[in-house]
């Protein structure tokens, strides 16, 4: 599946507003501003389908397993418009990040997290090359309850797919 990621526009903030999947509930849309393209902070980019037309976003924040600086890795995200789930744009669009993160960063991990019901999700993760960790008991706050989730990673070591380009 080809697809480019890119820094997000204010002009992609109307089409990034989630809320049309049972695990996009979140609350309101609170989006108004581009998300930062800095690997070193949180941040994301858009996804951009083979059609030329914005898809979604990639992103991510800075997680830390222990008090050293190398023990910090980033927690990657997508939400895609509905039109374009389905596709193989999430896989492709989570592989990229993962190979930014890697090229660009010295992190040794990358990890992704999802409800343990998204299994759409649990497959484009596994697609991308993510490996499942475990059961997250009540991680995750959406939609007024507390949801299990699943935790992914990806290690530097490990082998990642090729993918159709």
């Amino acid at each position: 599946m080809a697809v480019s990621l890119r820094p997000q526009q204010p002009d992609d903030m109307h089409l990034l507003t989630g809320g049309q999947s049972p695990f996009d509930d979140f609350g309101p849309a609170s989006r108004t501003e581009p998300r930062p393209a800095r690997l070193d902070a949180d941040g994301g980019l858009a996804v951009i389908a083979a059609d030329g037309q914005l898809a979604g976003d990639v992103s991510w924040h800075w997680t830390q397993w222990g008090p050293t600086a190398g023990s910090r890795c980033p927690m990657i995200g997508i939400w895609l418009r509905p039109e374009y789930r389905g596709h193989g744009i999430g896989t492709a669009a989570q592989a990229q990040v993962v190979e930014l993160f890697f090229r660009h960063t010295t992190v040794n991990r990358v990890e992704a997290h999802t409800d343990v019901e998204n299994v759409a999700e649990q497959r484009a993760l596994e697609a991308a090359g993510f490996k499942r960790e475990g059961v997250t008991r009540g991680a995750q706050w959406r939609d007024s309850t507390y949801h299990d989730g699943i935790l992914y990673a990806v290690l530097r070591a490990d082998p990642r797919p090729s993918l159709p380009a």
